[in-house]
């Protein structure tokens, strides 16, 4: 554990979530679920970090996907790696297994795995004693995660669950969800654990665009909207949640269709800029970036965009606010329409097993259009943003 200014023991260092890799990503071999690996050869596929990547800038999602440009893994990538491992084999235990003692178990019987499995990990530390201390601030994390809410009331319908649907387009829409609750009543609601820093209120959408992404996923799949959208930000003590409806995924929809668009008009130029700003402090690519100096390699022979790239092994960064411009709607799935729950309904917590509190969503004055989202903050942790 790292020593505050006065002797005491600091809490872990809690990095911007912009260089952070989700579970799967680096830390892992890179390779493909096996539904995955069998979507290979079906044309042009788009996940949400890679989309996120574009939005950040051109030229990085080209290092990422196209060139395919290493990034070796962090201290800081591979614990949020560890974390979001340890808390999807919490659940495979029996409800009241679930506590603080058995996740520590589990987090450093899955350190063990992911060490023999990665022996770059290893390498991240230089002695015992430093291994130790990161090992430690992994467990200040995942203990965080208990403030948050009771695994014991939880019975997820799925974890880190590959999810793929195909636009009318014809671009694949992929990814793999945390965890996916299914309440008895049929909502369903999606969960994304965090280990890097709580966004601004300013950079919650494009906290949120991952979110939506995946809620546009499985409307597809399942012919019903999500109830909620739900970040949990571990190492701050914060949730971000969101209630999306048809317009919003609807909305999405048209983003990510334009978003192809410049990807494919991008391709076909040749023309990857760089779109320089706070971000590149954390891109592992600067020395091939003509904003620094550097001279990017020469493209490959075939420089298509993501038709069949593993969404493993490819760190994700949060997109800046630049947009695309959005074309007119394209069509949308038929599904029925979902009104959200009550105010009320929806912070009561309930004690049904597969159910799931939640709070109401804070809106602007005078208005109820566009939605904000909501937070909630653990007792004793400081933050940004409204209160659920």
């Amino acid at each position: 554990m790292q020593r505050g200014p006065s002797g005491e023991d600091a809490p872990p260092e809690i990095l911007p979530n912009v260089g952070g890799v989700p579970y799967r990503s680096a830390v892992e071999e890179m390779t493909l679920a096996p539904e995955a690996e069998a979507a290979e050869a079906r044309g042009p596929a788009l996940s949400p970090s890679r989309a996120a990547d574009f939005m950040t800038c051109p030229l990085l999602y080209r290092f990422r996907v196209i060139d395919r440009l290493p990034e070796p893994p962090t201290t800081a990538t591979a614990r949020g790696t560890l974390v979001h491992a340890a808390l999807e084999r919490l659940f495979d235990r029996p409800a009241r297994g679930r506590t603080p003692e058995a996740a520590r178990e589990l987090l450093a019987a899955e350190w063990d795995r992911l060490a023999a499995e990665e022996p770059d990990l290893a390498a991240l530390f230089q002695n015992e004693a430093e291994r130790a201390d990161w090992l430690a601030s992994a467990t200040t994390i995942l203990d965080a995660y208990f403030t948050l809410e009771d695994p014991r009331r939880l019975e997820p319908a799925a974890r880190e669950s590959y999810v793929e649907t195909t636009l009318d387009s014809g671009l694949r829409l992929r990814g793999y969800i945390d965890r996916l609750d299914v309440a008895p009543g049929g909502e369903i609601r999606i969960v994304d654990y965090k280990t890097g820093r709580a966004p601004r209120e300013a950079y919650e959408a494009s906290a949120l665009f991952q979110m939506k992404f995946y809620a546009l996923v499985i409307w597809r799949l399942r012919g019903r909207v999500p109830t909620m959208l739900q970040l949990m930000y571990l190492a701050e003590g914060e949730v971000l949640r969101y209630q999306p409806d048809e317009s919003d995924l609807r909305a999405t929809e048209r983003k990510i269709t334009a978003l192809w668009q410049a990807i494919e008009r991008a391709r076909d130029t040749g023309d990857w800029r760089p779109r320089p700003g706070r971000l590149c402090d954390w891109c592992n690519h600067k020395a091939f970036c003509p904003e620094f100096g550097g001279t990017p390699p020469p493209l490959p022979e075939t420089a298509l965009p993501e038709t069949a790239l593993p969404e493993t092994a490819l760190p994700e960064t949060a997109p800046r606010s630049a947009e695309p411009a959005l074309p007119a709607s394209p069509s949308a799935p038929s599904a029925p329409s979902i009104t959200p729950a009550s105010p009320r309904a929806l912070s009561r917590a309930r004690s049904e097993r597969g159910a799931w509190p939640t709070s109401p969503v804070c809106r602007g004055r005078g208005a109820t259009r566009p939605r904000r989202p909501s937070r909630t903050r653990r007792a004793g942790a400081t933050g940004r943003g409204c209160v659920g």
